[in-house]
């Protein structure tokens, strides 16, 4: 599998986005559109994205876009702009640019609000949904843990530090990564800046999660889930360690949906990291179950 093209597309305000396309545009089989997580960026679906593109029997397109702040995209000058309206647009223009009208949507965490967003705007783009992690109710034990960290990370000194600092954050999570795994985990979560090591996203978006505490959860999106389940065939992943997807949450999705395809991630937490060979093969059938453009 050859590397993936770079794109930059403009955003409605005219901030660049950057954009990874694995595979053959001209390919016959759907694409697949990843939306990273809060500040995580498009290098998370690199795995998944690679084995779906690269599949012998049906090679598709994959788009995996760094969302404004994160990654190779540009940081916005004005954080308040770090908002689900401001990223639903930035998505919507990066399907325009690269020729997608339709798609399946694999959302990790605030990838899938986005997809859940989509859903109920523009339905007719979503011919299937992957939900990672994420769902219309999130537990508030796992948003304030994320609310601890994002943002506050200290620096660390090597990529090696970086991975100690991290497996010490998630390890409980994620109890079976190897060494290897957390020094990966690292080289996607910080970058080198002049010498020294950073995280790979503006860490003002900190500021989404100013307001959310114990009392004031996030509302629950019910209305929105009801849209994309309505709209296309859905899988849901969760991670058998997960803070953020309850499985009571996940049981009331299940009625509300009851073809809803659903995959546990063992000895994984939030979110699972989709870089095994069988969750990416479930994964690969789900995709395929979605059927043609």
């Amino acid at each position: 599998m050859s590397a993936p093209k770079s794109h930059v597309v403009a955003a409605p305000d005219g901030r660049k986005l950057h954009v990874r396309d694995y595979g053959p545009r001209s390919a016959p089989a759907l694409p697949v559109v990843c939306l990273a997580g809060l500040a995580r960026s498009s290098l998370d679906f690199e795995p998944l994205a690679s084995a779906l593109a690269g599949d012998p029997g049906e090679p598709r397109r994959v788009l995996a876009p760094d969302m404004r702040g994160r990654g190779r995209s540009d940081y916005d000058p004005d954080p308040a702009n770090y908002n689900l309206g401001t990223e639903l647009a930035d998505v919507l223009a990066v399907l325009a640019a690269l020729g997608v009208d339709r798609a399946v949507f694999v959302g990790t965490s605030r990838g899938g609000i986005l997809s859940m967003l989509l859903a109920a705007t523009r339905p007719e783009i979503i011919a299937g949904c992957v939900l990672n992690d994420i769902g219309p109710e999130i537990d508030p034990r796992g948003l304030m843990r994320i609310k601890s960290y994002v943002g506050k990370l200290p620096q660390p000194s090597s990529f090696a530090d970086a991975a100690q600092l991290l497996r010490r954050l998630f390890g409980p999570q994620f109890p079976r990564l190897t060494d290897e795994d957390w020094l990966a985990y690292a080289r996607r979560t910080y970058k080198d800046d002049r010498g020294g090591l950073v995280p790979d996203y503006d860490v003002r978006l900190a500021t989404i999660l100013d307001g959310v505490s114990f009392e004031q959860p996030l509302p629950a999106m019910w209305p929105q889930f009801d849209a994309l389940a309505a709209a296309a065939p859905l899988m849901v992943i969760r991670g058998a360690n997960s803070d953020l997807l309850s499985e009571a949450t996940l049981a009331a999705m299940r009625a509300r949906k009851p073809s809803l395809v659903m995959l546990e991630v063992k000895d994984q937490g939030h979110a699972p990291l989709l870089a095994e060979a069988d969750v990416i093969a479930r994964i690969a059938a789900f995709v395929t179950s979605c059927g043609r453009p």
